[in-house]
């Protein structure tokens, strides 16, 4: 199904989904800093629509573009922990340096207002393997059975980045992980959030897993596990999922508070090397009007560059 935004300064926004639930291809538009805000507008309605959307072709963009058309979402925010690929707020996937997110998970979710949206940009692809799947949290929310959801409306979960999610691939050395590992538990977070989050724009309840989740508050850690593996059967179900195979300039954003996303391990040694700036976030609301509270350590830190995750939830909201 595909429609088209039709303005003078947008003269030909297309939208086309790709998947029953999830997905959709956007045409008619070159990102960067100064696309007009009818362009945006559209943009962003699909985002909250289809829950990730897809730009083939944007061969032009640069670090700079990347970063000035993140900025027309809201505000850049960079990595709490890992240093950027830039000095600034683009962080680098890069298959040398032997990580890959290869779990499903949602962005930085170890802080409480972790990214509403990631903009992310494909710069070097390998011949084969190498895709990116995607999962509609909500939609899976709303597949639970009426007695499932009851209960985890009521659930909280631990989310840390103690977990490593960013698995070596085979052949790697050991010294490479450890060095992975440190920078990216440089800060240890631990943050509570409830288990079933209400969208803040689209009023949706979407389920707040993935493997940064340490455990469920209150359980032990067997019933835990059962519960955890239970909820999330239903976010990797294949109908709540699409995937993308990337071209050299594609552009994929999502909607972090609504989805979970997987970068798969198959391309063997052949490089890969993509770019993420992040869009800030939140604090998570429970549907019992409970939010999401930082455990450790006191405060979110400064990263190198820019304000810390959540900073901007004080500011006047970025309008387009």
């Amino acid at each position: 199904m595909s429609s088209a935004v039709t303005t003078a300064e947008a003269p030909a926004v297309t939208v086309t989904r790709i998947g029953g639930r999830i997905g959709a291809e956007i045409g008619g538009v070159r990102l960067g800093g100064d696309l007009g805000p009818a362009a945006v507008a559209a943009i962003r309605s699909a985002l909250l629509a289809h829950k990730v959307v897809f730009f083939p072709g944007q061969d032009h963009l640069d670090e700079d573009g990347h970063e000035a058309f993140a900025a027309l979402l809201g505000t850049p925010v960079a990595h709490p922990t890992v240093p950027s690929a830039d000095g600034r707020y683009a962080l680098g996937i890069d298959s040398r340096h032997g990580a890959r997110a290869n779990q499903w998970h949602t962005d930085v979710t170890f802080v409480p207002a972790y990214p509403a949206f990631s903009v992310l940009r494909a710069v070097t692809v390998p011949p084969y393997g190498g895709d990116t799947l995607w999962a509609n949290t909500a939609a899976a929310y709303a597949d639970l059975p009426a007695p499932l959801q009851a209960l985890a409306d009521g659930l909280r979960a631990l989310h840390t980045n103690e977990y490593d999610y960013a698995a070596l691939r085979t052949g790697d050395v050991p010294d490479a992980l450890a060095e992975y590992r440190e920078v990216f538990t440089s800060t240890s977070f631990l943050t509570e959030h409830p288990v079933v989050r209400v969208h803040p724009e689209t009023g949706e309840r979407t389920l707040l897993l993935g493997s940064f989740v340490q455990r469920i508050a209150g359980l032990t850690g067997r019933d835990s596990r059962a519960l955890i593996d239970l909820l999330q059967a239903y976010v990797e179900r294949p109908e709540n999922t699409v995937r993308r195979h990337w071209r050299a300039g594609d552009v994929a954003i999502w909607d972090n508070r609504a989805t979970q996303h997987y970068g798969v391990d198959d391309s063997g040694d052949h490089e890969r090397v993509l770019r993420r700036v992040t869009v800030d976030g939140d604090v998570p609301v429970g549907p019992d009007g409970t939010p999401s509270r930082l455990l450790s350590p006191e405060a979110v830190p400064a990263p190198s560059f820019g304000i810390p995750s959540g900073a901007s939830a004080a500011e006047p909201a970025a309008t387009a």
